[in-house]
């Protein structure tokens, strides 16, 4: 076990151990307060975007003060980009822990920690079969060996193969949020985000900040809910995966939504649109889509989710397919 998944597990058991001691001495919820845990807790999987800071989806509304979200995460994802100026074929994976606190009626943290590394997670024989079975073209899918690790961008001497088990990325960020307006339908907020990624060794060796800020807009009425986005985030170095070269600036939206289908289950999917994260070649220069559908549970004290990633419109900058399970554990502070 090497020493990133000791940090992890070490977390993990914090985590929980935390949500206890949480419990213990925090109210319970009411029906009321638990009803809205906002968008799906996910994260951009396109390659260049979701090893850098990327805003991502919030709610407008303010939770009740004091209130604290306790959260995991673990994503799978299979990366297939296979063009004329570059090559990716790998898989990549992420497990997230982080904490979201509505300090009063006016302020809220969060602060998170995501590792995302490659590992094999076997997608490459399921994505194969979905489009056999429904007759999508396999884009040089069966050209190549599967369960592959490799990044091939001639044009900057980038040529990474074999690097099943490194990390991708290692980062901690801090998002601050101020809530601009809230009523019975609508609510605005703004946030800002802080973010440290440190790899120590290997092909994706870096140590950098970056920032973002961003507005959140979201209606609520009934059952329905929307969720929307407008950010953009700024690094100083520009270059973050290997000798890629990355824009300083990237403008980030989306727009989610959710059903209640009942008290405990609710239906999301959201549609988010990244800038192209990169001028270095045609495809990296375009814009992602992601389209996100996700189901959620709710429990007396959280809730769990389950959510697929799929890219959209341009094939060969973001993942195939992506996969993500949840837990969000909510308490009130006395």
């Amino acid at each position: 076990m090497t020493h990133r998944a000791v940090l992890l597990l070490l977390s993990s058991t914090t985590l929980l151990l935390s949500s206890g001691a949480l419990a213990a001495t925090g109210s319970r919820l009411s029906a009321a307060d638990n009803h809205d845990f906002g968008p799906l807790k996910t994260y951009v999987q396109a390659p260049l975007q979701s090893n850098t800071l990327t805003p991502q989806v919030r709610s407008g509304f303010r939770l009740q003060p004091r209130t604290v979200d306790l959260y995991g995460a673990a994503s799978i994802a299979s990366v297939w980009a296979n063009t004329n100026d570059y090559q990716m074929d790998y898989y990549q994976n992420a497990l997230s822990i982080g904490s979201y606190i509505q300090i009063d009626e006016k302020w809220a943290i969060e602060m998170d920690y995501t590792w995302r590394f490659a590992a094999n997670n076997h997608l490459d024989a399921l994505t194969h079969n979905f489009h056999k079975t429904f007759g999508i073209d396999q884009n040089g899918r069966d050209e190549v060996d599967k369960h592959s690790f490799d990044i091939s961008v001639p044009q900057y001497g980038v040529d990474i193969h074999d690097f099943e088990g490194d990390t991708l990325s290692n980062a901690f960020s801090f998002y601050a949020g101020y809530q601009v307006l809230e009523n019975t339908h609508h609510g605005v907020s703004l946030g800002g985000t802080l973010y440290y990624n440190y790899v120590g060794s290997g092909p994706f060796k870096t140590s950098r900040f970056e920032q973002a800020v961003q507005l959140n807009y979201s209606y609520r009425s009934g059952k329905h809910h929307v969720y929307t986005l407008l950010g953009v985030s700024y690094r100083h170095d520009d270059k973050v995966i290997a000798n890629i070269p990355y824009n300083k600036f990237a403008f980030a939206t989306g727009v989610s939504y959710q059903y209640a289908l009942s008290a405990k289950h609710r239906l999301l999917t959201a549609f988010h649109v990244y800038e192209g994260a990169s001028d270095a070649t045609s495809d990296l220069n375009e814009p992602s889509t992601e389209f996100l559908l996700g189901y959620r549970y709710h429990t007396d004290q959280g809730a769990i989710e389950l959510s697929m990633i799929e890219n959209v419109f341009n094939m060969d900058n973001s993942t195939d397919i992506a996969f993500t399970l949840g837990y969000r554990h909510r308490v009130v502070m006395e």
